[in-house]
């Protein structure tokens, strides 16, 4: 059987099945019926382990009803820190950077990592060569700081996503645009200073966007997340077998 890996975040669900650490078919779902989106995918399977990774609690009849799609549930959430502490991880992370974090230890052993998630928050968090975890920072992510602009200003419209910003902008457009893209690029180059020997690993829906744009190497992983959670998947397997 295989198990099904469910991470549930700000602005839409993704879901992966995966035969131990190998991850099969990929979803995405961006809506409110999450709960209805897990059911339709457990009728067809059923998930010999269920991990889920949410920014929501989840109720008591919720979870008995989750309980009963698979052979054993992993909920991951406000309400159930005990994975982070067995991963060495400070009970303040949220699940998300957590995995991700768990997944670059795993695939970068012996080497410090520094994980950079560029979603609706953009989280940035550091290890060291010996996989300890050595603190992080939060901020608003890409598409949140446009709408930051809009919503809290008088007269600066919505912008969406620019394809080619220049680095300063000559108009109100073009300055909210470079703005917002070139205060991320000196962000991460500053981050990325900060430990130059680290492997750099780029997540999260706008990880292409700017690794392309920034001078040092850089992996993209657009599943770290999912990753991470098969790894907790499978020692939360070890530990109930036992």
């Amino acid at each position: 059987m295989s198990n099904l890996l469910i991470e549930i975040g700000n602005t839409a669900l993704k879901a992966a099945w995966a035969q131990e650490t190998t991850l099969g078919k990929t979803f995405r779902y961006q809506g409110e019926k999450y709960l209805d989106f897990i059911l339709s995918l457990t009728r067809k399977e059923k998930p010999a382990v269920m991990v889920i990774s949410s920014v929501y609690p989840f109720t008591g009849a919720e979870i008995e009803l989750l309980e009963k799609e698979c052979d054993k549930l992993l909920l991951l959430d406000q309400n159930h820190r005990e994975m982070l502490l067995s991963h060495g991880l400070p009970s303040y992370l949220s699940y998300d950077r957590a995995a991700a974090i768990v997944a670059a230890r795993h695939l970068f052993s012996g080497k410090g990592c520094t994980i950079v998630d560029l979603g609706t928050i953009l989280s940035v968090d550091f290890t060291s060569p010996e996989g300890l975890y050595t603190g992080g920072n939060l901020s608003l992510g890409f598409r949140t700081r446009f709408k930051a602009l809009s919503r809290y200003s008088r007269s600066l419209p919505l912008v969406d996503t620019p394809e080619n910003p220049d680095l300063v902008g000559l108009s109100e457009k073009a300055s909210m645009e470079s703005g917002v893209v070139s205060g991320i690029i000196f962000e991460m180059e500053g981050y990325l200073n900060l430990h130059p020997e680290n492997v750099v690993v780029f997540t999260g829906g706008d990880a292409n966007y700017f690794a392309k744009r920034m001078k040092s190497s850089i992996f993209v992983i657009c599943n770290l997340v999912l990753m991470g959670l098969a790894l907790m998947a499978e020692e939360y397997v070890r530990k109930t077998e036992k």
